[in-house]
């Protein structure tokens, strides 16, 4: 396995690096490894909190840290007051880069916190609960997940371009498959290409991620619609994707490879091939090869095909805890999700354990009334939650921005009917401009919460 130090010297060609300098990327890393390694030199490596905004300085230090055996905490420049002092009291950095290093000073350092792991990788997650954890990973790990998707795809090389935050995990390996197989890589916001500023590359010889919402905006635009489908394979992933949206891919020939997977395994452990997508299959793919998954009951007995269970992963690209713990367990992992394998053994997601409502006895997984209330075409965005109810335990309410300003209730309720059960149609409509979703597009729910209970006391009558 190349260590990131010979992945660094072995860049031979100037122009991997597309919509940026490459070589100013090898200087800065170059400058930062010497640096590095001289202060570790006297002793423990410094803690390293990256911040950084612009994409090249992000990257360059990253590797650079990682190739000097510095623990490095990947961190996002937008989080607020509070998200930075949450990180500064777990962290307790020695040195801080980016946030123009002056906004909280070089390293308030105190190196009582020991890494559990040297020359860790600590990945951001859970930011949408408002408690930002770090899962630890190491280049060894990430490294199993590139391995993993170019065996998957059967490559050599991977080039990616990339309009995902590179300090999420679904940014930092679009970077790392590129980097590691000598690939390239075309880095841009999101904006420029909703305002098509769009990097020139020959679409077919790449990959491009995305989460849904960023799927929905491109394809309400022809242009990019066109462009999107010249692609060989748009992974999409982050949060769930609704069935509507699905078959408006499918329906402009957009080479959709829905994904499933997380930080805490560095990216997808399973993902549908884009022909499998285009010839109408709906699932989240076969496992790729670094990876295992096995259903089981509440009990933790092993289910056999097509039965809904919880989803335990094994997997070499498995994060090792989170900062400062590491897992007991080093060999499986088991999420929050439901879900079963299929005869074909491709993994379908059902929903959350955390996000099932109970209401008058019955077992309800919001995606499923998700999927029929967007189905509808009368939404934007919706999302169905539980709150407390005296009556039913829990009351179905769903929180959603009408496509149209006269879009009532009753009518989406009315074409719900012939849909789903009686009892799964929501009790309470809350009609929003616009839903908590952070840059992943997944959901803040503790804050739709807040938005009901409010609606709920003072409903607008």
């Amino acid at each position: 396995m190349e260590r990131p130090l010979d992945c660094l010297n072995n860049l031979v060609q100037d122009d991997w690096l597309i919509g940026y300098d490459s070589r100013q990327f090898n200087q800065i890393a170059q400058e930062l490894y010497l640096e590095l390694t001289q202060l570790s030199a006297s002793g423990t490596p410094p803690k390293i909190i990256l911040a950084e905004r612009e994409p090249v300085r992000f990257l360059a230090s990253f590797i650079a840290a990682c190739a000097a055996s510095c623990p490095v905490f990947l961190c996002n420049p937008d989080w607020g007051t509070q998200e930075w002092q949450q990180v500064f009291d777990l962290v307790q950095p020695d040195i801080i880069l980016g946030m123009g290093n002056g906004a909280w000073g070089m390293g308030h350092g105190n190196n009582n916190i020991q890494c559990p792991i040297p020359n860790s990788i600590m990945i951001p997650t859970g930011g949408s609960s408002g408690e930002i954890k770090f899962a630890i990973h190491t280049w060894e790990t990430l490294i199993a997940s590139v391995k993993g998707f170019t065996e998957y795809f059967q490559l050599k090389r991977v080039n990616s371009f990339c309009i995902l935050p590179l300090y999420h995990v679904s940014g930092l390996m679009q970077f790392m498959r590129s980097f590691t197989t000598k690939g390239k890589v075309a880095i841009q916001p999101f904006k420029a290409i909703e305002s098509s500023q769009i990097l020139n590359i020959k679409q077919s010889e790449f990959f491009i991620s995305l989460v849904p919402t960023q799927l929905q905006r491109l394809l309400q635009n022809p242009e990019l619609t066109e462009w999107l489908s010249q692609f060989d394979t748009v992974l999409l992933g982050g949060a769930p994707a609704w069935n509507e949206l699905l078959e408006k891919a499918r329906f402009h020939r957009i080479r959709l490879a829905p994904t499933y997977g997380m930080t805490e395994t560095a990216s997808q452990i399973a993902t549908l091939k884009p022909n499998d997508f285009l010839g109408g299959k709906i699932s989240s793919g076969q496992i790729l090869p670094h990876a295992k998954v096995i259903i089981r009951n509440q009990q933790g007995e092993i289910l056999n095909s097509n039965q809904i269970g919880n989803i335990t992963i094994q997997a070499q690209s498995l994060a090792l805890g989170y900062y400062p713990k590491t897992r007991e367990s080093k060999t499986y992992f088991q999420v929050d999700d439901l879900g079963f394998l299929d005869t074909q053994g491709h993994l379908n997601i059902v929903g959350r354990n955390s996000d099932k409502i109970i209401t008058g006895g019955e077992n309800i997984y919001p995606a499923e009334i998700e999927s029929a209330i967007q189905a509808t075409q009368m939404v934007a965005d919706i999302c169905v939650i539980g709150i407390p109810d005296k009556h039913w335990g829990q009351a179905l309410t769903a929180i959603y921005i009408p496509k149209k300003s006269n879009t009532s209730a009753l009518k989406i309720q009315t074409l719900l009917k012939n849909k789903l059960s009686k009892f799964k149609i929501p009790k309470y409509w809350i009609p929003q401009q616009n839903l908590p979703r952070n840059s992943q597009g997944k959901i803040n729910r503790q804050q739709l919460q807040q938005i009901a209970t409010e609606f709920l006391q003072n409903p607008i009558t």
